[in-house]
């Protein structure tokens, strides 16, 4: 028999997990990872009832997961650089010299900035949120500043970074699916990602001057810098580790060798400079960093990290791409879309269905990956057609699948970033200004046709 799945069939894995993840969110505070098997179970239901067999249902999901394999394994190994990182005091001394020498006022725009061209040159933001973001949440917090704003600053800058560096798998996989070169989509998306990066700037340099004003207790900066002291040796050398990242990516070294690399010199800083045990250091790579130094605040910055800490997050990338493995194979999303395409005629109702498109499987899988393969390989044909150049549809993708995917709170990035600065997705997601920002650009451009280039127009640069 055809295989082949109804709108209604196509939108109940959807109804599903959106249902399921309402209700975890607001009422059963469980989590993510039940929703998305759930959604998965509905997904492999409808494809029985299509009539796929269950090895090939089985396979999709292989399929899906394969292709998340390297985020598993550089997942981990953030994991592990956090607790060397602390164990070395490499991350201490980021803080130590943060509380000394950021000034209150231009605090929360400055951790945007900083936290934007760390993640420009190493291409992640999971590793720039892990590492100088993990350090500014606690500046923040020992500042006065709501753990929230902090961190949809720390957030913004990271993704602000992972949209624009050539490096980053994300802005690399969008052009290749959209079938453009990567050069002109990162040019591209300077018209979209520095307007909204500036807007999101000037809101928090507003809120945090507000914020500020209600004060900073000094005497926990104090204990805390104290704290950090006790516990380490603090030194202006250990900030070298963040440039050595720094160096080894720009020399183009693989990101998963050069983050192990940087992992094992944090190991190697904590035994030879903080004085620690082999033993202790297996440990902090294993579960994390583990210390009673009697100052709480210390305590809540220092116990964290290694490869179990990423267990969570990894466990939900597995599901949201095994779910998304069926969706994809099945041609669930083809059938939802297909007939809002065949009604598009105008280059702002493609550009608004290409960025509510992209959404919906951000919604729906909570993958990254997804959220831009699926609309970018939909609506390749429909740009063509219309003879717009398809690196608008590459910038599109980028723009709900990379950055404002930060708005699911069930989604990957935002799991992660809560699970390593420990603040509630919807403390930050309203505070995440760029992943709110960029994608209505997108619509602003689309609509009015400014920075949109078709395959005739000569007027901008390529």
């Amino acid at each position: 028999m055809e295989k082949r799945l109804t709108v209604w069939m196509a939108l109940l894995p959807v109804i599903v997990l959106i249902a399921a993840g309402a209700g975890s969110i607001f009422v059963w505070k469980v989590g993510m990872h039940v929703p998305l098997l759930a959604g998965m179970v509905m997904a492999a239901v409808v494809a029985l009832m299509a009539g796929w067999k269950w090895n090939a249902i089985q396979q999709m999901m292989v399929n899906g997961v394969t292709r998340a394999l390297p985020a598993v394994f550089i997942l981990l190994v953030i994991g592990i650089i956090i607790g060397t990182w602390i164990a070395g005091g490499v991350i201490p001394t980021m803080i130590y010299y943060g509380l000394k020498f950021i000034h209150p006022d231009f605090f929360v725009p400055a951790v945007a900035i900083v936290t934007g061209l760390v993640s420009i040159t190493l291409g992640s933001s999971f590793t720039s949120i892990a590492t100088v973001g993990l350090a500014f949440m606690v500046i923040g917090e020992g500042l006065g500043f709501p753990p929230g704003l902090v961190a949809g600053a720390i957030i913004s800058g990271a993704f602000f970074g992972d949209k624009l560096s050539p490096l980053s798998d994300t802005t690399n996989i969008a052009p290749a699916v959209a079938e453009t070169d990567l050069f002109s989509h990162v040019k591209h998306m300077l018209w979209d990602t520095l307007p909204a990066f500036f807007i999101a700037l000037v809101l928090y340099a507003v809120i945090g001057h507000t914020s500020v004003i209600q004060g900073a207790d000094q005497s926990s900066i104090i204990a805390l810098m104290d704290g950090l002291q006790s516990i380490f040796i603090i030194h202006p050398l250990l900030l070298l580790m963040p440039v050595l990242t720094i160096v080894l990516i720009i020399k183009r070294t693989p990101a998963l060798p050069a983050l192990l690399g940087v992992a094992i010199i944090g190991a190697v800083l904590a035994i030879v400079v903080q004085g620690e045990t082999v033993t202790s250091v297996m440990q902090f790579m294993t579960s994390g960093y583990q210390v009673e130094s009697g100052v709480e605040a210390v305590d809540k910055l220092l116990n964290k990290g290694g490869m179990v800490s990423m267990y969570g997050t990894i466990v939900l990338l597995v599901l949201a791409t095994g779910l998304g493995g069926i969706m994809e194979e099945t041609g669930a999303f083809q059938v939802l879309t297909r007939r809002m395409l065949e009604r598009v005629k105008s280059t702002g109702s493609l550009i608004m269905l290409t960025i509510v498109s992209t959404f919906a499987v951000a919604f729906s899988t909570g993958a990254q990956f997804l959220a831009i393969i699926l609309p970018a390989r939909t609506f390749v044909h429909k740009y063509k057609e219309l003879q717009i150049d398809t690196k608008n549809l590459s910038r599109c993708v980028e723009a709900a699948g990379t950055v404002g995917i930060n708005l699911v709170p069930w989604g990957v990035p935002a799991v992660f970033a809560a699970s390593v600065l420990e603040v509630d997705p919807m403390a930050f997601i309203p505070y995440t200004f760029l992943a709110f920002l960029v994608p209505l650009m997108n619509v602003l451009y689309g609509y009015t046709g400014w920075t949109i280039v078709k395959k005739s127009d000569r007027r901008l640069v390529k």
